[in-house]
C-alpha cells in the first residue's frame, strides 16, 4: 500500500439571478479504497439545469455505489440522456474520475471541457481513447498516478468566463492551464485551488456570471499525520497514559487548552511559556513548549476553528483570514486543513470548574459537541479522522 491519497476540493458560482446551480459534483468513497468524482453540468441554468446535473450525477454515483464498472454506468447514462432537439446537445454533460489505490486513474468525459493533469508543473498531455457508446462520444483515459499531480475538472462556465469583454472567445482552456500553472508549486489545498479558480472566473464575468461555473481539483499527495490533544483525561491517573499515547503517535502535536498543556509540560519535564500578545481580540494567546508543534487555548479557540471550518465547506471566504493570521485558530485550520490528511483527537473528559458558571456559555456538552462537528466536517473535507477519549 503507498503512502498517497487524494486531495478533493471544488467550488462553484451560479448563473447571475438564479438560486440553483446547474452543476453538481458528488464524491463516492467505495468499499475497495477507490474515490470516485463526477461532474455533471445540466443544459442551461436554473431549477431545471440544477434538476438534470443532479439527476445525472446521482445516477451514475449510485450505479457506482451499487458495484457496476464505469462502463456500464456511461452506456446507462448515455442511454438515458435525450439530446435537445434544438441545439443537438445533451441535456447534460459529465466527467468521471475514479483514483485507484492513490495510484491509478480513470477518467472518463462527456462534453465537459477537456480535464487538465498537470505534473511537474507542466501540462501532462495523456492518453485518450475515443468510445461511441449510444451514439456518444465519449472519451477514456488510464493514468499511471504520481505524487504531485494535479487534476482539474471544469464545466463549461470556466473557459466561457470573460467572453466579449477580456477575451473575444472566452478564458480558453489554454489560458486556465496557464493560470493553474502558477499556483501549482505553492502547495495550496485542493479546496484553495478550486476557490482562487473560481474566483478568477467570476472576475472575469464581471461578479455577474453568464454561466454556472464549477471547478473541481484533485490532488495526489503523501499522508500527513496530525494529532491534537483537547481537555485533561477524566481519571488523574489516566494523564500518563494520555500524554504516552498522544506523544507516541507520528506526526506533527496540537496542544488546546490551559490545564492540558500544563500536564504535557509535567509529562515532558520543559517549561510552558505563554505568550501574552493578542494576535486577534477574539482569540487566546498561544503559548510554547518544546516538543509541541502549537499550544494553545481551548474552547474559546476550537469554536474558532468549527466556524472556518463551516466556511471552508461552503464558499471558502474565510481563507483570507486563517490563510496568513498567526493566532491560535488560524494556525490550527492550516494544520489541519491544508497539511493534515490523518488526524488523531485525544479528547479529555474531565470537566473543567470554570465551565460550570451558569453565566457562562460553555459547559462539558458543548466541549464535546465541538469535538464531534468539528471531526465531522474534518471527515467532510476528505480526512481521515480518529477520536479517543479519557
Amino acid at each position: 500500500m503507498n503512502n498517497l491519497c487524494a486531495d478533493i476540493g471544488y467550488r462553484s458560482i451560479y448563473h447571475d439571478g438564479e438560486e440553483l446551480c446547474g452543476d453538481h459534483i458528488d464524491v463516492i468513497e467505495q468499499d475497495d479504497g477507490s474515490t470516485v468524482v463526477v461532474l455533471a453540468d445540466g443544459l442551461g441554468s436554473g431549477v431545471k439545469a440544477s434538476i438534470l446535473s443532479t439527476l445525472t450525477s446521482k445516477i451514475i454515483s449510485t450505479m457506482i455505489a451499487a458495484g457496476l464498472s464505469l462502463e456500464d454506468c456511461v452506456q446507462t447514462i448515455a442511454a438515458t440522456l435525450p439530446v435537445c432537439s434544438v441545439r443537438k446537445v445533451a441535456y447534460s454533460t459529465f466527467t468521471i474520475l475514479r483514483i485507484v489505490g492513490s495510484n491509478e486513474a480513470e477518467l472518463i468525459q462527456y462534453d465537459n471541457p477537456v480535464a487538465i493533469l498537470l505534473r511537474d508543473g507542466e501540462e501532462y498531455d495523456y492518453p485518450k481513447t475515443e468510445l461511441n457508446i449510444e451514439g456518444k462520444k465519449i472519451y477514456q483515459s488510464k493514468i499511471r498516478l504520481q505524487e504531485g499531480d494535479m487534476f482539474v475538472l471544469m464545466s463549461d462556465g470556466c473557459p466561457h468566463a470573460g467572453i466579449g469583454t477580456e477575451y473575444n472567445f472566452g478564458w480558453e482552456r489554454k489560458d486556465i492551464v496557464e493560470f493553474m500553472k502558477t499556483f501549482y508549486p505553492v502547495g495550496y489545498t485542493a479546496k484553495t485551488l478550486s476557490t482562487i479558480l473560481i474566483d478568477e472566473c467570476n472576475r472575469l464575468y464581471g461578479e455577474k456570471p453568464g454561466d454556472d461555473a464549477t471547478a473541481c481539483e484533485v490532488k495526489i499527495r503523501k499522508r500527513e499525520p496530525m494529532n491534537l490533544l483537547f481537555g485533561p483525561p477524566s481519571n488523574r491517573d489516566d494523564c500518563d497514559r494520555m500524554m504516552t499515547l498522544f506523544f507516541s503517535k507520528e506526526g506533527k502535536h496540537i496542544i488546546c487548552g490551559g490545564t492540558t498543556s500544563s500536564i504535557a509540560a509535567k509529562y515532558l519535564g520543559k517549561p510552558l511559556k505563554p505568550k501574552l500578545e493578542f494576535i486577534d481580540k477574539d482569540v487566546p494567546p498561544i503559548a510554547e513548549l518544546e516538543g509541541v508543534d502549537l499550544v494553545t487555548e481551548g474552547v474559546i479557540t476550537i469554536n474558532k476553528v468549527l466556524s472556518y471550518a463551516r466556511d471552508y465547506l461552503k464558499d471558502n471566504e474565510s481563507y483570507s483570514q486563517w490563510g496568513v493570521k498567526k493566532d491560535g485558530a488560524s494556525l490550527i485550520c492550516r494544520l489541519l486543513f491544508e497539511e493534515a490528511t490523518d488526524i488523531n483527537f485525544f479528547v479529555g473528559r474531565a470537566i473543567n470548574p470554570a465551565h460550570q458558571n451558569p453565566d457562562l456559555p460553555i459547559n462539558f456538552n458543548i466541549k464535546m459537541q465541538l469535538v464531534t462537528e468539528l471531526s465531522d466536517c474534518l471527515k467532510k473535507m476528505g480526512k481521515r479522522i480518529k477520536v479517543s477519549y479519557f
